[in-house]
C-alpha cells in the first residue's frame, strides 16, 4: 500500500496485513478448486487462518516485541509490555473464503490501556485498506473517509449478521431485524462484520448491528468508523464496550439515535 496515509505503527500494521494477505489469496484461489470435492475445503480453510495469523504474529511481534495479542486462533498471548495489546482476525468473512466467496479480510487493531488507537482492515480481494489512527481520521488508501450523510431510513442501506448459536439469540436477532426491515427495507447480510464496519466508514452503509461477535471482529472497525465521524455504542447500554460485550451498534451520525431506539424497543 505505498499509496497509503501512513505513520510508522501504520507501516507495521501494513506489513503484516500485506505479507498475510499474499498468503490467504494463494489459500483462496486453492479453496475455489477444492469446493467441488466431496469433503469440501474446511480443513484446508482451518489451515489457511492458522498459516495467515501466524504471519500477522511473527511480523507484529518481531516489530513490537514487548506487546501483548489477542488472536482469534492462538488466542492470549502475554507479553512484557502489559499496557499494549494487538487484536487480530487474520480471516474475517470464513464461511464466505470456505465457499469462494470473494469477500473477507484481515483485521489488527492496537489496543491501549483498554482503548483502541489504531486499527487496520483489509480486504485483498478488492485491493482496500480501511484504517485509522486515533484522532487523526480514517482512510482507504490515501482518501478521506466520512460516513454516509443520509437521515432517512427508508433510503438508508443497513448490514447485520445472523446468529447460529442459541435459539433465545436467534428469536432477539428476528425479532430485531423484523422492526428495523419495518422502516429500512435496505439491510444487507454479507457475512463479515469487519467490513461491515469498514463500510460504514466508508459511508457504503448507513447503519451495522450484531450481537455475539468477538473482540476481534470488532475493535479495528469500531475505531475507523468513529474516525470517519460515525458513531458507535454497545447495543444495550452506552456505557459499555462493544469490544467487550460483543454487541454493537455502528452509524452515520444522523440515524445512529433512530436505530439505537428502534433495536431497543424490539
Amino acid at each position: 500500500m505505498s499509496a497509503t496515509h501512513s505513520t510508522a505503527l501504520m507501516n507495521v500494521m501494513l506489513r503484516a496485513s500485506e505479507k498475510a494477505a499474499r498468503s490467504l489469496l494463494r489459500d483462496f484461489n486453492e479453496v475455489e478448486h477444492l469446493q467441488v470435492s466431496a469433503k469440501g475445503p474446511g480443513d484446508f480453510v482451518s489451515a489457511a487462518d492458522r498459516r495467515a495469523e501466524e504471519i500477522i504474529f511473527g511480523e507484529l511481534k518481531k516489530a513490537r516485541p514487548d506487546y501483548s495479542f489477542l488472536m482469534e486462533e492462538s488466542g492470549a498471548v502475554e507479553g512484557t509490555d502489559p499496557e499494549y495489546r494487538w487484536l487480530i482476525d487474520p480471516l474475517d468473512g470464513t464461511t464466505n473464503f470456505l465457499h469462494g466467496l470473494p469477500h473477507w479480510a484481515i483485521s489488527i487493531a492496537l489496543e491501549h490501556k483498554g482503548e483502541i488507537i489504531a486499527g487496520l482492515i483489509h480486504d485483498p480481494v478488492k485491493d482496500e485498506i480501511f484504517h485509522a489512527e486515533k484522532g487523526t481520521g480514517a482512510f482507504m488508501r490515501r482518501r478521506r473517509l466520512r460516513v454516509s450523510g443520509r437521515q432517512d431510513l427508508m433510503l438508508a442501506t443497513i448490514a447485520t449478521g445472523a446468529p447460529r448459536r442459541s435459539v433465545e439469540s436467534r428469536t432477539q436477532f428476528m425479532r430485531e431485524y423484523s422492526a428495523i426491515i419495518s422502516v429500512a427495507p435496505g439491510l444487507r447480510r454479507f457475512g463479515a462484520a469487519a467490513l461491515d464496519l469498514a463500510y460504514v466508514a466508508a459511508g457504503r452503509y448507513e447503519g451495522f448491528w450484531e450481537r455475539n461477535l468477538k473482540p476481534w471482529d470488532i475493535a479495528a472497525g469500531l475505531l475507523i468508523v468513529k474516525e470517519a465521524g460515525g458513531f458507535v455504542s454497545d447495543l444495550d447500554s452506552t456505557t459499555a464496550n462493544p469490544v467487550e460485550t460483543g454487541n454493537i451498534l455502528a452509524a452515520n451520525d444522523r440515524l445512529f439515535d433512530s436505530m439505537s431506539k428502534i433495536l431497543k424497543a424490539a
